[in-house]
């Protein structure tokens, strides 16, 4: 009879690595589209991110973009539309295996959302793995020891709160959402990150996650805000990639139009 083979249980990489004190980098996927989600799967972050909240596609179900980034080496994250057990139950049923939450302002918004990530008895998700049973497995314990619960504080409310909010069993990490946070702070969406408001905001959410011995995340370069206390950046997305892209583009077009067809410089 041959001697039965240990199964090895699913790992989160992104998971461990935050959980080890590392940091994280990865990039964030808005057009919903598989091809460019495996494209940025392939290229080597840690993690990618499917946006529903701001995003132009994959709003219904996020299947065929997670399906695309499975097996890459890269986590699947879903940013979810809203704090509901509904939308998070099914971004992690599509094969997630983390999503992060917007708009958590209380102690009572993070439970929610802890609670919508984990099976009984750390929460209340509905076990029905037809797909998530393909990344971190079936049995609900172990889904629970590796799951990731990212809330998002993006308000002056949720600021003032920072500390009860990091505080809460379950919760892995605080994303932050600079643009939401300027505008609720009374600032511009672009320039407002750089008021020193904003800077004195972000110090309190850092100083919270440090407290409770979990991670800080943002999207940005990551060695300034590795240097401001995050340890998980998203350092750009497939939109951004796109926009820039276009933009050296149209550089080469009008460096070309500036000359004639001898290459001599035209005024």
């Amino acid at each position: 009879m041959s001697p039965a083979v240990a199964v090895p249980r699913p790992v989160n990489r992104l998971r461990g690595l935050l959980e080890s004190g590392g940091t994280a980098i990865g990039l964030a996927c808005h057009t919903g589209d598989p091809h460019v989600a495996e494209t940025l799967a392939m290229a080597g972050f840690d993690y990618l991110y499917l946006d529903q909240q701001h995003s132009v596609g994959a709003l219904a179900s996020p299947v065929e973009v997670l399906r695309a980034a499975a097996r890459t080496g890269t986590t699947p994250l879903v940013r979810v539309a809203a704090n509901d057990p509904v939308l998070i139950g099914r971004a992690l049923d599509a094969g997630a295996e983390g999503v992060i939450v917007p708009t958590v302002e209380s102690a009572d918004d993070a439970r929610r959302a802890v609670a919508a990530t984990h099976y009984a008895p750390m929460g209340t998700r509905s076990w029905g793995p037809t797909r998530s049973a393909f990344g971190l497995g079936s049995d609900p314990a172990a889904v629970n020891d590796q799951v990731l619960c990212l809330v998002m504080i993006e308000t002056a409310e949720g600021v003032a709160r920072a500390q009860e909010i990091a505080a809460i069993p379950g919760v892995h990490g605080v994303y932050v959402g600079p643009g939401d946070l300027a505008v609720s702070l009374g600032l511009s969406p672009t320039d407002g990150p750089r008021d020193e408001r904003h800077r004195t905001a972000v110090k309190v959410i850092c100083a919270a996650c440090d407290t409770a011995g979990i991670a800080a995340g943002i999207t940005g370069d990551p060695r300034t805000e590795a240097a401001r206390g995050f340890r998980m950046v998203t350092v750009g997305s497939d939109i951004a990639f796109l926009k820039a892209g276009l933009a050296e583009a149209r550089a080469r077009r009008d460096a070309f139009r500036t000359t004639d067809d001898k290459g001599v410089a035209t005024t």
